[in-house]
């Protein structure tokens, strides 16, 4: 089944642009510049982008915080009469080091409120894109970490790790995702 929308997880407002939490929405304002989508509209619990002629994709960042980002995906599904199968979730990993990435077809939220919200609301049944925002430095509070900015140190890397994420998801919309997963999945220089 064809992938016909791409969710990014994030907070919406200029204080939460460059957190680790916020890769997600980076990586779909990336893939709306490539393929000049113009601006974001506001619908319903999300600002979307779309790209039109052959092949119809929508760009979606959902305006719902990232706790409750279900309601933007299953809001998204019903109007646009999407299975999960069709929506891929680009979501930030504090699990994985900075700079790696891992494409998965289906699977559980893990330890990501964002992921657990869309499982609730669709199932485990979509695709999902996680980039690693682990750094070097430990850190003692969760939520304070991935709503912090990047170090002047790691945002290279990170942007790196969005344009490589970037290419990922294209290579996924016109290859597949399996082949885009074996071309991607691999730790990386980035790290």
């Amino acid at each position: 089944m064809e992938l016909a929308a791409i969710v990014g997880l994030g907070n919406p407002g200029a204080e939460y642009e460059r957190t680790r939490h916020n890769v997600g929405f980076r990586v779909v304002d990336e893939l709306a510049r490539r393929f000049r989508c113009g601006s974001f509209k506001l619908r319903p619990y999300a600002l979307v982008a779309e790209r039109t002629g052959s092949r119809r994709v929508l760009f979606v960042k959902p305006t719902t915080y990232m706790n409750r980002s279900g309601q933007a995906v299953a809001a998204l599904c019903g109007e646009e009469g999407l299975v999960p199968a069709q929506v891929l979730v680009v979501v930030d990993d504090v699990d994985l080091p900075l700079g790696q990435l891992r494409l998965r077809s289906r699977g559980g939220p893990g330890t990501h409120n964002g992921l657990r919200s869309v499982v609730e609301a669709v199932g485990e049944g979509f695709p999902r894109l996680r980039l690693g925002v682990r750094g070097a430095q430990p850190w003692s509070d969760l939520a304070a970490y991935v709503l912090a900015p990047f170090t002047e140190e790691e945002e290279p890397v990170a942007e790196a790790m969005v344009q490589r994420a970037a290419d990922c998801v294209e290579e996924a919309l016109f290859s597949g995702l399996a082949r885009a997963a074996n071309r991607f999945n691999v730790r990386n220089a980035l790290e």
